[in-house]
């Protein structure tokens, strides 16, 4: 069975956009870590509230202004395709000169996206404030880090492989293979390790 399985996962190439999309998720999970470790520490010298209020307080700052850059850079694109190869560095030049952008393009396309989000798509903060709270104070119990992290890891794969598996949240359905199940057991069997140790 083993080299079977390792036979199936060596003929099975990560193309570029897999191999990205395989950090960028794993990368994710330091930052997740990350802030469980920074809210938790938060947490004891507070409590888990302002914790959690202020993580969702400076992530709503830095998502305003990754938003605000990433629109720039995607109408400096823009207007440096519209204008051509020979007016693109006139465009960069007026850009520079005047970096104050009117917002009407995006104002305008703003109404009609709003109106496709479906009702629970503006609930996001709410699981995400209470996850921030949750992880902060079992943190500070005797799970410590890892048994959080190995919990939260699984709460994570099997609520995912039930939307996945029934199609939840718009997401398109996909039925669990042998390997996503053998995976589950997997870090479920990592997850008691750590914690009956």
């Amino acid at each position: 069975m083993t080299a079977t399985l390792i036979a199936s996962l060596s003929s099975r190439r990560l193309h570029a956009g897999q191999a990205i999309g395989a950090l960028a998720a794993f990368g994710a999970g330091l930052l997740l870590a990350l802030m469980i470790a920074q809210n938790g520490a938060l947490a004891r010298a507070t409590d888990p509230w302002l914790a959690s209020w202020l993580a969702h307080g400076v992530g709503t700052l830095v998502a305003a202004l990754l938003w605000g850059i990433a629109a720039r850079v995607s109408t400096n694109r823009r207007r440096a395709a519209q204008a051509g190869a020979a007016g693109a560095m006139a465009v960069e030049a007026s850009l520079a000169t005047n970096p104050a952008e009117p917002a009407s393009s995006r104002a305008k396309a703003m109404p009609s996206q709003l109106n496709r989000v479906p009702y629970w798509a503006w609930l996001g903060g709410l699981p995400g404030a209470l996850t921030v709270v949750l992880a902060a104070f079992c943190l500070n119990s005797p799970l410590g880090m890892a048994g959080t992290l190995a919990l939260l890891l699984l709460g994570q794969l099997l609520f995912g492989a039930l939307c996945d598996g029934l199609g939840w949240f718009g997401l398109t359905r996909r039925r669990p293979q042998g390997l996503d199940l053998l995976a589950a057991l997997l870090v479920m069997a990592g997850a008691l390790l750590i914690l009956l140790r």
